[in-house]
């Protein structure tokens, strides 16, 4: 029931990190795949890594551009016949302190990427093809989003929003379309990087399982959730984070 044999997602933000990680799961699951990512470069890299161009397509763009989600979309299509899986995972945070200092433009600019693309590509989705043969969504949130996290303030905020969203499609799209959400504490990745840079030890410390995420952490789960084995489950948030949750960790 794990198997995703004849399925076929779009991954963002998948050049590399957690997404390039659930593509990988989801290619071992028997999917085939379109990543995004905005350099080319890497994301033609990704795709080799993968398998190249039998079980993955790469699509350049940044997340939040119009023209760059309905190409991705169409050339999924076009190239591997439906769209059945969607993952948001893409997500910035450009700015570092305290919340109410965040400039309102780089605020804006996290909605957009964080909140407002996921909500656009999951209609994009539903349209080309979801909507008329079903589907699954899994949105990449994060603990920042269950709890005040300081210093990333807005981050949090922005994926407190795409939780509610998630809840909200979910409750949309049933029963042909099921929408979850995965939040990650801190895992290694270069985009977290920051949150643990010299100082892994003293930070895994605090996690109850005593270590950091890694890719595999994440994916495993936003397979899970894409899979027939749970079907019956949506508009829930997984909690992927190492036990930090229950007291103590980022």
């Amino acid at each position: 029931m794990n198997s995703l044999k004849g399925r076929v997602a779009i991954v963002t933000g998948a050049s590399r990190g957690i997404g390039l990680g659930v593509a990988h799961a989801l290619v071992e699951a028997g999917a085939k795949v379109c990543i995004t990512a905005r350099k080319p470069e890497p994301l033609a890299d990704a795709v080799e890594q993968l398998g190249g161009e039998a079980v993955a397509i790469g699509v350049p763009g940044k997340a939040d551009d119009p023209e760059h989600q309905e190409q991705a979309v169409a050339r999924t299509v076009e190239t591997f016949g439906s769209l059945d899986l969607l993952v948001n995972n893409t997500g910035i945070n450009p700015v570092y302190g305290p919340t109410i200092d965040v400039d309102i433009e780089a605020a804006a600019k996290i909605f957009a990427v964080n909140v407002l693309a996921p909500l656009a590509w999951t209609r994009r989705a539903r349209d080309a093809w979801m909507g008329e043969h079903g589907g699954a969504v899994v949105n990449v949130a994060s603990i920042a989003g269950l709890r005040s996290s300081p210093g990333i303030g807005m981050y949090g905020v922005s994926k407190a929003a795409l939780i509610r969203l998630t809840t909200e499609l979910a409750a949309e799209l049933a029963p042909a379309i099921r929408v979850n959400a995965v939040a990650p504490a801190v895992v290694k990745t270069k985009f977290a990087t920051a949150l643990y840079e010299n100082r892994e030890d003293e930070v895994a410390a605090a996690y109850p399982m005593k270590r950091l995420g890694i890719p595999e952490d994440v994916a495993g789960a936003v397979a899970f959730l894409l899979s027939d084995r749970a079907s019956w489950i949506t508009g829930q948030t997984l909690v992927i984070d190492g036990g930090s949750t229950l007291g103590g960790g980022l």
